[in-house]
């Protein structure tokens, strides 16, 4: 059910549906971890048909978050709306199309899968395609698999599906150290995802950690807080160091 359910990718699309209110937070930091930028946006999203319109109801700035040309520092910025292109818009950016394409979108679109495809095989980078098939043959060996109740938002009764790294599993064998998937017990709906991403190879370094909280408003299941915490080492990109928090309020179908 997690590798072939849809429903939490279409928690993103049906987000076109809804006039909502976002508040989107970025941090940015230096390599001893301390904050060298932040970014903050409160936003409301109007979809009236197929128009969609911003308007900025509070917008800032500090620090080290923007090149000579007046674009944004942050590489993690580019590849968060790119992950969540034609769903999601965190406003960060000029929209998806500036870089659909370019030296990184295969990185990019790797996340991506593994954020909506978990446990599906990612093709493409060196030594990491076979490693994202968490319940395949190969990987199970690696891996420790619970399964529990538990409550959700104080008062859904869920699922909690937890994949995780065996404590004598050596770090170079695996990608993912955890994926917990939650489900509604009533729908099997998936209400939410954390994942924990880390690999080091001469081709890539990244250290990830994403949650994604969904809920249901009248019967339609939408995003409400998405936190990303990750560092990144790319090919023809310098490391980043950033954290993100992403909150979205008041719901309205229009």
């Amino acid at each position: 059910a997690v590798t072939t359910d849809t429903s939490f990718y279409k928690a993103f699309k049906d987000m076109r549906k809804f006039s909502f209110t976002a508040e989107n937070r970025v941090f940015t930091y230096d390599k001893k971890n301390k904050i060298n930028g932040k970014i903050f946006r409160k936003i409301l999203h109007t979809n009236s048909g197929k128009t969609h319109k911003v308007q900025y109801l509070a917008k800032s700035d500090s620090g080290k978050v923007f090149k000579k040309n007046g674009k944004y520092e942050l590489y993690t910025v580019e590849m968060f709306d790119y992950i969540f292109s034609n769903t999601y818009s965190s406003e960060f950016t000029q929209g998806a199309s500036s870089y659909t394409k370019g030296k990184n979108a295969s990185y990019k679109g790797k996340l991506k899968t593994l954020i909506f495809r978990p446990g599906t095989k990612v093709k493409g980078i060196p030594f990491i395609s076979s490693k994202t098939e968490i319940f395949g043959k190969e990987m199970r060996e690696f891996y420790l698999y619970q399964f529990a109740r538990g409550t959700y938002l104080d008062s859904i009764p869920v699922y909690r599906f937890k994949v995780i790294r065996k404590p004598s599993t050596a770090p170079g064998d695996v990608i993912i150290n955890e994926m917990t998937t939650i489900f509604d017990t009533r729908t099997f709906q998936i209400l939410g995802r954390y994942i924990d991403m880390k690999f080091n190879n001469m081709f890539a370094e990244f250290n990830v950690q994403m949650n994604i909280e969904l809920n249901n408003f009248n019967g339609d299941l939408l995003p409400v807080k998405i936190s990303y915490q990750g560092n990144w080492d790319v090919p023809f990109h310098k490391e980043e160091r950033a954290s993100f928090l992403i909150l979205h309020k008041d719901y309205k179908q229009e």
